[in-house]
């Protein structure tokens, strides 16, 4: 088995988000590219995602979107290796159109190993974790709130980042054992298709 793929099968069930907010849940299918000692492997994510804003807004009010993960766990072994633990994870969630971002702040967490901070990078949003999260260990990622002003019209419409593997929303490193040796896989990708999470309109 690959590095990379030992690596893979080791995150999936550690990333599978789902919220306690008002709008219905969706399943956002990422596609994952792993790398490791010159091998690589590429592998699909199913992710649960659950974001909340207002359905409405008037031109220049402040719109505050809700993304709050649910308590998950970090498996620790996968394919027979032992998972050590999991490092510098990062969510992209892009700035929409139609709107000026205002401030990002987080809430909750635990388990995390390190402390959590969200920025804006460029026109996206970045959750950042640094951990480690150890190999088998409980965690709960932060709940993030973001706050947008609304343009002059249209609407505003929040989506995940990432549109390839050059172009990342979602990275994180896994540092699993082989022979003994901590080996390092990263893992970057993006969500394919990459549906709308809410939609407020501007009026």
């Amino acid at each position: 088995m690959k590095l990379a793929a030992i690596a893979a099968a080791a995150l999936v069930p550690a990333l599978l988000f789902t919220t306690n907010a008002s709008a219905a849940p969706q399943t956002v299918t990422y596609k994952l590219r792993a790398s490791a000692a010159g091998q690589s492997s590429d592998f699909t994510l199913d992710q649960g995602v659950d974001a909340s804003a207002p359905a409405t807004a008037a031109p220049g009010s402040a719109v505050v979107v809700t993304i709050d993960p649910a308590p998950n766990t970090i498996p620790s072994e996968a394919g027979g290796r032992q998972v050590r633990e999991i490092k510098g994870l990062a969510l992209r969630l892009p700035v929409p159109a139609n709107s000026t971002f205002t401030s990002a702040s987080l809430s909750g967490g635990s388990g995390l190993g390190g402390t959590p901070t969200v920025a804006l990078r460029g026109t996206d949003v970045v959750l950042s974790v640094p951990g480690p999260i150890r190999g088998g260990a409980n965690f709960e990622l932060p709940t993030v709130t973001i706050t947008l002003a609304a343009g002059a019209s249209g609407a505003i419409t929040t989506k995940l980042g990432g549109t390839s593997y050059d172009a990342p929303g979602l990275t994180f490193t896994a540092v699993v054992t082989v022979f003994g040796f901590p080996i390092d896989a990263a893992a970057k990708g993006y969500p394919d298709p990459s549906p709308v999470l809410t939609t407020t309109t501007i009026g």
